[in-house]
């Protein structure tokens, strides 16, 4: 059955519950309401955001901001929520803030960037710089990227979150050899937010950070959801398992999202997106059944022994 076929006949059956062992169905429907949670001073965020690192550096020609205006007017259309940026995304914070003040949906949208700097002056910079380019006074997270000058920049980031120009401060990395010191930081920091690399076949942080976050009631955000294009890799050309049906998958990319966002600890995935299809399809594994412990370690074992 194609993936037309499947929207097609799941149409017919919107209104059967499904559960995570029920039988097997190939979707969800689409009025399901999205799993959810907060971050900071922002409530009910779909556990299922944007990411916009390489496809929104440097678009030059019309043809190249079509598709990514189309993108975000699906994804606010849809109710998607968080979209993350950083500076070192080339000119990605510049192409959002564009798009967002063109299609008038900033206020329906959560905002989060990153701060990549070594000193506080130049902190400081990069982050009126954020502020400029997205065409925004207020921005819902900003968070130290990869640890750089991370008692600086938290400290500026309290600042401006005392005065009400930012909702949340967090801190991020995307290495295992940085979590000893990630984990010693956000022990001692008192931050809203993490972000961290996490995926289907990289678990370390399901290990070791995750649980910690959800210790000390910080919300996760995931980077590198899809291990850096590995898992679609590996999957090339392969039918979804009959298991993938139990919990409303209906793509590979919905298999590996609603592994991450099952985690205990509630973590919002931000795979990229710069198509409209992948928005009606990433946004999708926020919706239905989760994966329980079971089926986590079920779906584990099948990759692994790809």
């Amino acid at each position: 059955m194609t993936c037309t076929d499947r929207r097609t006949f799941i149409a017919a059956l919107a209104s059967l519950p499904i559960l995570a062992h029920s039988a097997p169905l190939f979707a969800v429907s689409p009025d399901l309401p999205y799993h959810t949670r907060p971050i900071g001073r922002a409530g009910a965020l779909p556990l299922v955001g944007m990411g916009t690192a390489r496809s929104y550096q440097d678009p030059q020609a019309p043809e190249d901001w079509a598709p990514l205006r189309a993108t975000i007017a699906r994804f606010a259309e849809l109710g998607g929520k968080v979209i993350d940026t950083a500076p070192s995304y080339g000119r990605a914070e510049e192409v959002i803030g564009q798009l967002i003040e063109e299609l008038g949906v900033r206020d329906r949208l959560f905002l989060a960037t990153k701060v990549g700097a070594d000193s506080p002056e130049e902190g400081r910079a990069q982050i009126a710089d954020s502020f400029r380019k997205l065409r925004t006074g207020y921005i819902d997270l900003i968070a130290v990227h990869n640890l750089r000058d991370s008692a600086n920049q938290l400290a500026y980031l309290r600042e401006l979150k005392q005065a009400g120009r930012i909702g949340a401060i967090g801190v991020t990395t995307s290495f295992d050899p940085q979590y000893s010191d990630f984990e010693a930081l956000i022990r001692r920091e008192p931050i809203d937010a993490i972000q961290v690399d996490y995926a289907l076949d990289n678990r370390n942080a399901g290990e070791r950070i995750l649980p910690l976050a959800q210790d000390l009631g910080l919300a996760p955000m995931i980077n590198l959801p899809f291990g850096r294009g590995r898992l679609f890799e590996a999957t090339r050309g392969k039918p979804l398992p009959a298991w993938a049906a139990e919990i409303g998958a209906d793509s590979w990319a919905q298999v590996f999202l609603k592994y991450i966002v099952s985690h205990p600890s509630r973590p919002i995935a931000i795979p990229g997106m710069a198509q409209t299809r992948y928005v009606d399809d990433n946004l999708a594994a926020a919706r239905g059944p989760l994966p329980d412990a079971a089926m986590r370690q079920r779906m584990e074992r099948f990759i692994d022994a790809l």
